[in-house]
């Protein structure tokens, strides 16, 4: 089912922002349900998920249904106004399934089971596992199909395991030969000719289980997409059932936050409803970026308005030091999700829970009860984004810079022995970002083949593996007028992690004006590298330029003086380190600025953030002191209804949403 082709999040907003979060009722006696709704309606919430880790409650017994309770609460939520996004709860089997049915299991590479107690406790290769995930999503679907609470559908809940076990290695195996067709296009795709690895059967190719020495890359890398895919399948399948019953309502399934292990851009075509759970660490100097990144991400992936499926209300519980959002910070992270596209705004969870493993992470209402901060701060999110919802679901948030991101050149990238540790894909990705994200430029996300002819400005911070493809996309984009700068360590194998010859492919080393990468120096941790105007972290590399086809910015000192850091030719650009953070985020501005890309506005103070959605001007301050913000003409604040002439002052931690 292509994205597109379905219902939309605007079928279950309906001009709104949801608001509410995961409802875990089971946990509670019977009659503490009135009181919850008592204080959803308090607080605006429209909005609530169930049934995400109820399959032991739906299903006590293999093949038995108990119900009853979910029908209650379903008529429950109705009759107070709360919509239900309806989750199927195939994360989390019962115990009973495991032990009657221990191939279920999934297995580590060390061939260690991975038993119930937890969650995730599932093969996604399993066909009994599947056989029951179907049975009881199929008797969900088709008793509430019909009622009128349901406003969406929520499969399982951040798809994650991955399985090393017997029943995974056949599918690993049916995978393998889909992908390569051949035993020898398996062995020329994964050069098997290095250490004697040849396989002469299928019988003996398994996934990359625990090795005397370092696994064979290429397996390792076919295994992380074989995992993506076979987790997209049991996805899929739940998904397929659940349209059958109620083809004009959404569907979706959590994202984890930059999470490695899934294909986001493949999963995301399959989802009527792109949606994921965000954390940012609140003692976090970046928090406020890296929520913005993931946003950014989430709303390119949609194309369009997004789910905040789960955030914090304020501790989480698995950090080594857990503390709590301070005063106003979930509301500005809340709206900044907001400015960023989101037209869902929830929560893990409604009510903290007082049992499990999870009883110390926050909830909309905490420990404290509907008196303390958490739950008054809730409240006040609620009846603003009530006022919002009207002005502002449904609308776009334009960017003029693409930054490229694939989740084959992270998982390659990831390998061990490659040239240094201490470079991570997320990490580089991250810190061009954050350079975008203080020079106040408005960025969306791209898969290298996508169609980036849109985008002023596109940056590829890292992208290891290239295809073909993927390369000839990228020549025509400058071809056609646009601006490219590149971060090392790009465009150097292909899509089976083979180099390229040369060490990057020869057509980006045309374009950059490259005549020779003689050697790459990666930097001891700690250690900087000089250039002329700044320092160089991270990385270095050995490069001869095509005499006088290209511009430079030399190295200065050390082994590589004089040779080029920054090459640039014509429209693209090439970074052979990752500048210190101001000097990344002066040079991709004035690479903007000269593609003709400016800051969503000018004079902005330091930790104030500037985000147009629409008509709408959001304002968010980061930072714990006031701070006057230049707005040139006349606004209005949708937020207190005042006006706004030429500048405004932003309080700690405050929001202004601006309307021209």
């Amino acid at each position: 089912m292509p994205a597109g082709s379905g219902p939309t999040l605007a079928d279950a907003a309906r001009g709104r922002i949801l608001f509410g979060g995961d409802y875990n009722p089971e946990q509670w006696p019977e009659e503490v349900w009135a009181e919850d709704v008592r204080l959803m309606r308090d607080a605006g919430v429209n909005s609530v998920t169930l049934g995400v880790f109820s399959w032991a409650k739906i299903e006590p017994q293999p093949g038995e249904r108990e119900f009853g309770w979910l029908d209650r609460l379903m008529d429950l939520m109705h009759d107070n106004g709360v919509g239900v996004v309806l989750a199927t709860p195939t994360s989390s089997p019962p115990p009973w399934l495991g032990r009657l049915h221990p191939d279920t299991l999934p297995r580590d590479a060390d061939g260690r089971v991975e038993w119930w107690g937890g969650r995730q406790h599932f093969s996604h290769s399993s066909a009994t596992y599947r056989r029951y995930a179907a049975a009881v999503t199929e008797d969900l679907a088709a008793r509430y199909a019909d009622h009128p609470a349901l406003t969406m559908w929520h499969i399982n809940n951040e798809y994650c395991t991955a399985d090393h076990g017997d029943e995974a290695a056949a599918a690993f195996r049916r995978w393998l030969r889909d992908r390569h067709g051949t035993l020898d296009a398996l062995n020329t795709a994964w050069g098997t000719a290095f250490w004697s690895q040849g396989y002469d059967s299928w019988d003996g190719v398994l996934p990359p289980r625990h090795a005397h020495y370092r696994n064979n890359p290429a397996q390792i890398l076919d295994f992380r997409r074989f995992t993506s895919d076979m987790l997209l399948e049991c996805y899929t399948a739940e998904r397929d059932i659940v349209v059958r019953h109620t083809p004009h309502l959404p569907v979706t399934t959590n994202f984890m936050p930059l999470w490695i292990g899934q294909d986001g851009w493949r999963w995301a075509r399959e989802e009527d409803v792109v949606s994921v759970d965000l954390y940012p660490d609140p003692r976090d100097p970046s928090g406020a970026q890296q929520g913005a990144l993931v946003q950014d991400l989430t709303r390119s992936q949609a194309r369009g308005p997004w789910m905040l499926m789960e955030q914090a209300a304020g501790a989480v519980n698995w950090r080594g030091v857990n503390q709590p959002k301070p005063r106003g910070l979930n509301r500005l992270w809340s709206l900044q999700a907001v400015a960023r596209g989101a037209d869902a705004v929830c929560y893990f969870q409604w009510r903290q829970s007082r049992q499990g493993a999870e009883k110390f992470h926050s909830g909309m209402l905490s420990h404290a009860g509907e008196e303390g901060r958490t739950f008054q701060e809730v409240k006040r999110i609620g009846a603003e984004l009530a006022a919002l919802g009207p002005e502002v679901s449904g609308s776009r948030v334009s960017a003029e810079v693409a930054v490229l991101h694939d989740w084959d050149a992270w998982w390659a990238a990831a390998q061990d022995g490659r040239p240094s540790t201490e470079v991570d894909h997320a990490t580089v990705l991250t810190a061009w970002h954050r350079a975008l994200w203080e020079a106040h430029l408005t960025a969306d996300f791209a898969h290298p083949e996508h169609d980036l002819a849109r985008y002023r400005l596109v940056l590829a911070p890292q992208l290891h593996v290239l295809t073909d493809a993927a390369i000839d996309n990228l020549l025509g984009y400058v071809r056609g007028g646009g601006t490219l700068v590149c971060g090392f360590l790009t465009g150097i194998a292909d899509q089976d992690d083979r180099i390229r010859p040369g060490g990057m492919d020869a057509r980006l080393r045309d374009l950059f004006g490259i005549r020779t990468l003689h050697e790459w120096w990666p930097l001891p941790p700690g250690e900087t590298v000089g250039c002329e105007g700044f320092r160089g972290t991270l990385w270095s590399e050995e490069i001869e330029a095509v005499p006088g086809a290209a511009e430079t910015v030399p190295y200065r000192g050390g082994e590589l003086d004089g040779l080029p850091a920054v090459l640039r030719r014509d429209r693209a650009w090439y970074l052979s380190t990752l500048p210190e953070p101001d000097a990344l985020r002066e040079l991709l501005a004035r690479i903007a600025a000269g593609a003709g890309v400016r800051p969503v506005l000018d004079g902005l103070p330091a930790g104030v953030e500037a985000v147009r959605r629409g008509e709408l001007l959001f304002l968010l301050n980061h930072g714990r002191e006031p701070v006057t913000v230049p707005v040139p003409g006349t606004h209005r604040d949708l937020l207190t209804g005042a006006p706004v002439t030429d500048e405004t002052v932003l309080g700690r931690y405050d929001v202004k949403v601006l309307r021209p």
